[in-house]
């Protein structure tokens, strides 16, 4: 089984026992010197074997240590009270680093569980004889006093931190084999070499820059190599900055701030140009007329504003007048012309007589198209006593013309040799149409002109003409 330890560190122990254990179990193992030491299971089975595997571990190695016991609450008590005391003890070993004026660096301090062995860590770029610190450190703690040497890695992964990407150490968290980093692999990725950004808490280069390292290697194949600047009539273009993953580079001119941004392949052409002895006028490639794409219309028949004005004479029309309405619901069809015999006394003039006109009840629309017409028709009667058929046509009807040399006959007088009627031109006993008869009544009343006496006789002709007198109907004069 793999058993983890404080700071990450993790070493391999065999469970001779049979112990039924789960991952993050506490246990108690067999310690490097005499004693005892509390860890936690970390991995077991298969895994364990891979692991040891990558690392070039022997699973049949005679120093490797076994698994005692399943941890108890005394052994954790006592294990949590001296971790403890391992602050204390690292700010004292401090002390005596400054009073013996060592050239190293404390990290960490690690106690056993059974409060044995001390072991501290440090870190140095030199060779440090410490042979006076352990003698101090051991009678001042009464302790086994153990002293580890750590790279830098070790050292920023056993305290932990925060790195500039905003996430946890990697050290500090899953990356175990710390691999060496060089500054060839910030030159790949086109990155500044600026210390400052390229150095993580450790004070070494990242350990990232090894992650991305084999993408950028493959990237750049399709990149072509400028070692030398490239040759134009303007004068010399140096490379300035590579976008390798969009394969764009840019060049500026000798004494010129301005970059110009070409692609993998127009650098390449240059590069060849240059190889024969030529030289392009800029760095730019030589513009080429497109050919234009043919409009919409042309794949259409016809224009598109067609749409628009079949949209536009799609509209409908703005309605009418209600009293045109009216008339066009009910159509008035033309009188019909029927022959006269050659008995009657006008078939030598050769004048066809119109048949007689439909009933006034079947032409005369009924309701609120009616209104109108009935208000003309009693206005009418009492003005000139004419007749109330409704017109389709609005228009006066022309008289008829007559065969030279018949003299028209005298119209009877009112009142003599015809039956009386109502107010609305019907016979008398005949049953009124209601909404006859409602607008009767209010045509009368507006009027007043029922209470008035009959006028017997027709109307005297207007002085200064007959132009006026729509009582009487025109005669033609026999010349």
């Amino acid at each position: 089984m793999e058993i983890r330890f404080k700071g990450g560190r993790k070493e391999f122990y065999r469970n001779k026992t049979r112990l039924p254990l789960v991952t993050g179990d506490a246990v108690v193992v067999e310690a490097a010197g005499n004693g005892w030491h509390l860890g936690h299971v970390s991995l077991k089975g298969e895994l364990v074997r891979l692991q040891m595997r990558k690392k070039k571990a022997e699973a049949e190695a005679k120093d490797m240590r076994n698994i005692l016991r399943v941890a108890t609450e005394q052994d954790e008590e006592r294990w949590q009270a001296v971790r403890d005391l391992e602050t204390g003890t690292m700010f004292r070993a401090r002390s005596v680093v400054e009073e013996l004026r060592l050239k190293m660096k404390l990290s960490d301090v690690e106690y056993q569980a059974d409060r044995t062995r001390a072991t501290f860590f440090y870190s140095a770029e030199d060779r440090v004889d410490f042979r006076d610190l352990i003698r101090r450190l051991a009678d001042e703690f009464r302790v086994r006093v153990d002293m580890r040497q750590i790279s830098l890695r070790h050292e920023a992964g056993r305290l932990g931190g925060i790195g500039s990407c905003g996430r946890e150490l990697c050290c500090s968290t899953w990356l175990t084999d710390f691999k060496s980093v060089s500054t060839t692999a910030a030159r790949y990725q086109n990155l500044s070499l600026n210390p400052a950004k390229l150095s993580g808490q450790c004070g070494r280069l990242k350990c990232c820059l090894n992650y991305e390292l084999d993408t950028y290697l493959d990237a750049l194949k399709d990149i072509p190599q400028v070692q030398r600047p490239l040759l134009t009539e303007k004068g010399e273009a140096f490379l300035q900055k590579t976008d390798i993953f969009k394969k764009r580079m840019w060049f500026a001119l000798r004494g010129d701030n301005n970059w110009v941004m070409l692609d993998a392949e127009r650098v390449r052409e240059i590069q060849d140009m240059n190889k024969r002895g030529e030289k392009p006028e800029n760095l730019l490639p030589p513009v080429r007329e497109e050919e234009r794409a043919p409009e919409v219309s042309a794949h259409v028949e016809g224009n598109l504003d067609r749409l628009d004005d079949k949209i536009k004479g799609g509209k409908r029309p703005k309605r009418r007048k209600k009293k045109e309405g009216a008339e066009a619901s009910a159509p008035v069809a033309a009188p019909a012309r029927t022959a006269v015999s050659k008995s009657d006394p006008d078939a030598s003039s050769g004048i066809e007589v119109p048949a007689a006109a439909p009933s006034d009840e079947a032409r005369r629309p009924r309701g609120a198209a009616a209104r109108p017409l009935n208000r003309r028709n009693n206005r009418s009667r009492s003005e000139g006593g004419r007749s109330s058929e409704p017109r389709a046509d609005n228009k006066r009807p022309e008289a008829t013309p007559r065969p030279e040399g018949s003299v028209a006959a005298p119209r009877p007088p009112r009142g003599e040799n015809r039956p009386p009627r109502e107010g609305n031109g019907r016979p008398a006993g005949d049953a009124p149409n209601r909404d006859a008869q409602a607008n009767r009544e209010a045509s009368t009343n507006r009027t007043g002109r029922e209470n008035r006496p009959p006028r017997r006789g027709p109307r005297p002709p207007r002085p200064g003409g007959g132009e006026g007198n729509t009582g009487t109907s025109a005669t033609p004069s026999a010349s």
